[in-house]
């Protein structure tokens, strides 16, 4: 990734959010999923508080794709603060690093990539897990696990959830493989806090966008713009009325660090912008209209339609996270086109 001035300067603005940041010097903590959209950018986060802060703050990037890994962050590998770690969450992992603090964000998200590999999915979730759940314990790590907004389930009303609020899963579609594994998971944590007195903290992130996404991510927060970037106008395969909260990743990474360092102990948190809860076709449109291109619309095929989330509305609450002292800087319109500026100056 070329690290633009705009994509600095966001990270930084995001970072100055997060309350009592101090409690972070001289930590150490180990991270899954760091060449992905949103743990990607809690790397970059870490080292821009590093830097401004003079921290002290070791980050250990799990990957079990190093060139990959080198391909995100690129010269950054060779910084002092950073440590690349061989990690595969299915299989059984052992390390000599004591962390202060575990972030676990590998997992499948990709609509595609879940529809076509749900055991997989499942695997990843738990499997994984358990493995950094016994590390925490045996270390007097606190665990954060990124859940997802999924996890609520279809629920009738338009109003947004609550970390409270739990609808129905049809359990016997395998695209319920990633909300159901998400359930599970958060289930096993909140177990490991009451048998074992683990710490453990839940995040459930809204729709997360932004220019950290990775090529292969077939989600329409990433697909859009994309697209744009190609030059082409955004093709949308359904009416796009569905209501979701979708937050700018550098928001969320911020959002993420609040609740490691603030969030109450086998708690769970909604990550979500209150200013950004929008129809995706609005959402569509935002990037659109940044882009100076149109939204047509075109019918879905079958495989596409089977890996849609069938939540009419994921839009989530704040307040709970809002409590912790975080906010949220950037809205839809101001991230869409921030996403596609940083994306073209990194072509």
């Amino acid at each position: 990734m070329n690290y633009t001035l705009l994509y600095i300067r966001d990270i930084s603005e995001a970072a100055s959010t997060i309350p009592c940041r101090e409690t972070l010097r001289g930590k150490k903590i180990f991270i899954t999923g760091a060449n992905g959209l949103i743990c990607s950018a809690i790397v970059d986060m870490l080292m821009t508080i590093n830097d401004e802060d003079h921290a002290g703050i070791s980050i250990f990037i799990a990957t079990r794709n190093m060139s990959k890994t080198i391909q995100r962050f690129g010269k950054r590998c060779e910084r002092e603060d950073i440590t690349l770690v061989n990690y595969d969450a299915t299989q059984p992992f052992h390390a000599d690093i004591k962390p202060d603090y575990i972030i676990h964000g590998a997992s499948a998200a990709d609509p595609k990539a879940i529809m076509e590999h749900p055991t997989a999915t499942i695997k990843s979730n738990i499997q994984g897990l358990s493995i950094l759940l016994d590390i925490a314990t045996k270390q007097n790590s606190r665990l954060l696990y990124i859940s997802s907004s999924e996890i609520y389930g279809i629920k009738e009303g338009g109003e947004p959830l609550s970390e409270n609020d739990y609808g129905y899963i049809d359990i016997l579609n395998p695209r319920s493989c990633y909300p159901s594994a998400k359930r599970t998971a958060e289930t096993i944590c909140v177990s490991y806090t009451k048998e074992y007195a683990t710490d453990t903290v839940i995040v459930r992130p809204g729709h997360i966008y932004g220019p950290t996404m990775t090529d292969s991510d077939s989600r329409a927060s990433s697909q859009f713009p994309r697209d744009l970037i190609a030059g082409k106008d955004i093709v949308m395969k359904s009416e796009g009325l569905q209501q979701r909260s979708y937050c700018y990743v550098a928001d969320c990474a911020s959002a993420i660090l609040s609740v490691l360092i603030k969030g109450e102990k086998g708690e769970a948190y909604n990550i979500s912008n209150k200013n950004s809860i929008v129809s995706i076709r609005q959402m569509a449109e935002y990037f659109a209209q940044a882009a100076h291109k149109q939204v047509v619309f075109s019918t879905a095929s079958k495989s596409e339609k089977v890996s849609f989330n069938m939540m009419s509305n994921s839009s989530l609450t704040s307040s709970k996270i809002e409590s912790l002292g975080w906010r949220a800087l950037t809205d839809m319109p101001t991230g869409a086109e921030h996403t596609l500026n940083i994306l073209r100056n990194s072509q």
